[in-house]
């Protein structure tokens, strides 16, 4: 039998490796900006078109390359930054496997420029899926520039994959962001299409996250600063009332390196319990500090998941810290059970003196004085009772005298005996109360303030009030942007909102679809939207909450194409602002319901393809009973 197992050629491997370590744009970038790192560079430029699909170029100005190590460094497992194996158990560096220049230049277009400090001239290579085209001396500042173009341009299936320009920049950006704030002591210039979206000079953690994230960030920040001999964790968390459905600003940093834990974002969430909504999360940008010898990070090709040796320990100490800090900087209540509140001096009242109280005597007064009682009453029983009164009404001397309320006044009516108080809960309704077209024929009833029941000729129809308004809802809103049909109301005073510089993207790529559904937007500057109307369904005091659930609903899946947006789009306004379990309908609005529920399109199921109603005929009733 012949030998059938062959050692596949370093091409082939190459690409089978890139499958791995290169997944999107957003991969090129983290692992060329983490290289200019481990090279010891202070100021570093990353530089994008068209979302990385056509150039992803990283100039800096490190220690460079000579041009044996320029040649090498495109070989698999080639790599400075460990010799042995048991250098893995104490790692200071964010690369060590040596593959990620071989998987990036098995699957693009890659131009490099290095050069060192003690050279006259560097080295310039050109290299196309695996294959060295040229390779010649150039003349370039110390530090190292790599260019990749046309990703995957050998691999079609792979390109055609990768979403719209926007959503790639927007995975890039991330990227820029995770590395930026793990080292605020370097500069980070940040270009796309030519334009500049980040210039971060260097300075400290708290300035960093400020200049990612807008001014407004300042103020949600609360300091965070713990020393064990397990962990030492440093940097900030937001305040609870910012929290927000989206999970954008939680970042942890594990020896500079940002990493994921579900485990440790739980002790977060177990630190603001009770403090914030259910279903929001709070942002925060942790730094920890641990023996490299005590975590695990060859785990996976992204470096973002590691291993604790004592996991248990530090979601107890991160856990203790926030809440230290929460009530350090007065976020939460403190618990002294030894403090009395009533004796604590109002601000008001804190520079003011003692006043002795003055005591006013009346003269006058007599307990002993006999009170004249009528004569046509000594006979009746309260004849019989005390015949002294501890009052005596003066007798009015001038007109002042008329105002002074007496003890003894009778009380008059008020005009208020025929007035009867609302005692139940008040119905919503969600239709104009104008509509007089409805076919209210059918009996209808809400149960447990959830569902709605009514009748058919077969039996019995019910209905899911939330879903079925989400449905209603949904389908309103699609042809509100379809027809181009969007009412606005206008506001007497404009409302702004506070968003970070990814989501203001994410609004500029949906404000056309939410101005047709109603929305008036003013200025939008670098952290601010100004909201000049809003739809006539939309209140005004939700208009925060349905723009958190909006960012938190379009953060990944914004595309290119118009209709996915307006999908999108109504889906999230139909959840907001559809009624919720526990409101109770009116007549009226639950026969609008189930009218217009049974006019859409698709009645069966919601818009996230749940069922709406169920249907119960009579031979199913019938069938309880035998």
């Amino acid at each position: 039998m012949a030998d059938i197992i062959k050692l596949l050629p370093d091409h082939v491997a190459n690409q089978i490796a890139a499958g791995e370590v290169v997944q999107r744009p957003a991969s090129v970038v983290k692992e060329l900006l983490e290289n200019a790192i481990d090279a010891g560079a202070t100021s570093i430029k990353l530089i994008i078109k068209d979302g990385g699909k056509s150039l992803i170029q990283v100039v800096d100005n490190g220690i460079g390359m000579s041009a044996t190590d320029a040649r090498l460094s495109f070989e698999r497992h080639a790599t400075s930054k460990i010799q042995s194996a048991e250098d893995l158990f104490n790692l200071n560096t964010k690369g060590f496997r040596g593959e990620a220049l071989a998987s990036i230049a098995a699957i693009a277009r890659v131009d490099l420029q290095t050069k060192t400090a003690n050279e006259e001239v560097g080295t310039a290579i050109e290299i196309e899926g695996s294959e060295i085209k040229s390779q010649e001396v150039v003349a370039t500042p110390q530090g190292t520039s790599l260019a990749v173009k046309h990703l995957f341009f050998n691999i079609p299936a792979r390109r055609n994959f990768l979403k719209s320009d926007a959503v790639e920049l927007r995975h890039i950006t991330d990227e820029f962001h995770r590395v930026a704030l793990a080292h605020p002591s370097i500069a980070f210039n940040y270009y796309n299409n030519g334009s500049e979206l980040f210039n971060l000079p260097e300075s400290n953690f708290r300035q960093r996250i400020v200049n990612i994230f807008g001014k407004k960030s300042n103020e949600k920040l609360v300091p965070v600063n713990e020393d064990t001999q397990v962990v030492k964790v440093s940097g900030f968390i937001c305040k609870s009332e910012f929290a927000k459905k989206s999970r954008g600003e939680q970042y942890f940093f594990v020896n500079n390196r940002f990493i994921k834990s579900h485990y440790l974002h739980y002790a977060v969430l177990a630190a603001f319990e009770g403090l914030i909504k259910p279903g929001t999360h709070p942002g925060y940008f942790l730094n920890l500090e641990v023996d490299p010898s005590s975590i695990d990070i060859n785990i996976h090709p992204t470096k973002t998941e590691v291993k604790f040796d004592d996991e248990q320990t530090l979601y107890a100490i991160l856990r203790s810290t926030i809440k230290h800090s929460l009530g350090q900087f007065n976020v939460a209540p403190t618990l002294d059970f030894d403090h009395d509140s009533n004796l604590q001096t109002p601000y008001e009242y804190k520079n003011k003196n003692a006043v002795l109280p003055k005591v006013t005597v009346d003269s006058t007064f007599n307990p002993f004085a006999e009170e004249t009682k009528p004569t046509t009453a000594s006979n009746s029983p309260s004849a019989s009772s005390s015949s002294f009164s501890s009052y005596k009404k003066p007798s009015p001397q001038s007109w002042e005298s008329l105002y002074v309320e007496t003890p003894n006044t009778e009380v008059k009516s008020t005009g208020f005996e025929g007035v009867s108080f609302e005692s139940e809960v008040s119905a919503k309704s969600i239709f104009d109360d104008t509509e007089d077209d409805l076919d209210t024929s059918a009996i209808t009833f809400q149960l447990k303030r959830k569902y709605i029941v009514t009748t058919i000729k077969s039996g019995m129809v019910v209905i899911d009030q939330g879903r079925a308004h989400q449905r209603v809802l949904y389908e309103k809103f699609l042809r509100t942007v379809t027809l181009n049909e969007g009412l606005s109301q206008q506001l007497l005073f404009p409302i702004q909102l506070s968003f970070s510089l990814a989501e203001i993207d994410i609004l500029k790529d949906i404000k056309d679809n939410l101005t047709t559904m109603g929305f008036v937007f003013g200025q939008i500057n670098e952290n601010i939207v100004e909201i000049n109307g809003i739809p006539p369904m939309v209140a005004e005091a939700e208009v925060d909450t349905i723009f958190d659930e909006l960012m938190a609903d379009c953060q990944q899946n914004v595309g290119a194409d118009g209709f996915s947006q307006a999908d999108i789009l109504s889906k999230a306004l139909c959840k907001s602002l559809a009624v919720k379990t526990g409101d109770v309908l009116d007549k009226l609005s639950q026969a609008a319901l189930v009218n217009d529920l049974f006019a859409c399109t698709e009645s069966m199921v919601s818009p996230f393809n749940k069922p709406i109603y169920v249907t119960i005929t009579e031979n199913d009733i019938d069938k309880k009973f035998m």
